[in-house]
């Protein structure tokens, strides 16, 4: 047990709504399954939701959408995020608070009695080796983050791979003026489940959408080179195979709080060659009935 285990939560630190609901995502204890699917679109929870054979519930607040449901005889939650890791850092963390943390008393549950979530990140990408094509899903072995965010936590380096990041910074020629950058692995019970369906991968995650990712519209990126640095980086077999916004921050909180994540991420522009689909809907339907079919069993 952690220091922060054994302690009353203050409610600055924790703030429930007074219908007993946790703060961003208006949602009770008893009313998130312990299998989440998560997406970034809000408008992508109904896309996930109108295949469940049951609803119990529907909850929006901001970008926060969830419903609650069974597929297939199997209770999941399906949750929007919203963009970015300081969003997964809102969701992960009131998701366990929910699973593990006694409202009433603001004491963490005792070990005996805390949920492990499973928690599926279903995303959209880009990506950064020439083989994938648009339409490819992509499943983040490893996840980096150059936003920061995991550094921010204590206990950090017991859910990192200290090896990778020290040869990622000296590979890429990381600039000091960057957030140092964390590397977690993906659960590897969720990995089995779904690499035969699947290109495996590191994929990096990037604090913006346009020049944190290289991309050039009115601003250049300060770092002009840097895709192109990681493009030509493996670790133990692996390579960097795709850029976006969330899956270090849900890997590594997950970890620390002892739950499965992982991400998935179907190809929707190819950064090498230039080229991107608007038309990406047939790609997430389809990623969509492969995470629902291969969590229900």
């Amino acid at each position: 047990m952690n220091a922060c285990d054994a302690r009353t939560i203050l409610p600055s630190e924790l703030i429930i709504n007074p219908d007993g609901s946790v703060f961003h995502l208006h949602l009770k204890p008893e009313q998130i399954a312990d299998t989440i699917i998560l997406v970034g679109d809000p408008a992508r929870v109904d896309l996930v939701a109108a295949r469940f054979d049951t609803r119990e519930l529907r909850t929006a607040n901001r970008e926060f959408v969830a419903v609650t449901g069974t597929y297939r005889k199997k209770r999941m939650t399906v949750l929007s995020t919203g963009i970015g890791t300081d969003n997964i850092d809102i969701v992960a963390t009131e998701l366990d608070a929910l699973a593990n943390v006694d409202f009433a008393t603001r004491r963490v549950r005792p070990a005996a009695e805390r949920r492990q979530l499973t928690m599926l990140r279903l995303g959209t990408s880009g990506a950064l080796q020439p083989d994938l094509s648009i339409g490819d899903l992509v499943f983040a072995r490893t996840s980096v983050g150059m936003d920061g965010l995991l550094n921010f936590y204590e206990g950090r380096d017991r859910v990192c791979d200290l090896e990778m990041e020290r040869a990622l910074t000296a590979h890429t020629g990381w600039n000091e003026r960057l957030a140092a950058p964390y590397c977690v692995d993906a659960d590897a019970g969720l990995y089995e489940l779904f690499r035969s369906a699947t290109t495996a991968g590191i994929t990096v995650s990037a604090p913006g959408f346009y020049a944190p990712q290289g991309r050039r519209v009115r601003l250049c990126p300060a770092f002009s080179d840097l895709n192109e640095r990681m493009e030509s980086f493996e670790w133990r077999g692996l390579r960097i195979t795709n850029l976006e916004m969330e899956s270090s921050a849900l890997a590594g909180l997950a970890a620390l709080m002892g739950h499965r994540a992982a991400t998935i991420c179907t190809i929707i522009a190819q950064r090498v060659a230039g080229e991107a689909t608007p038309d990406y809907r047939p790609f997430v339907e389809r990623m969509i009935d492969l995470a629902l079919e291969r969590l229900a069993v």
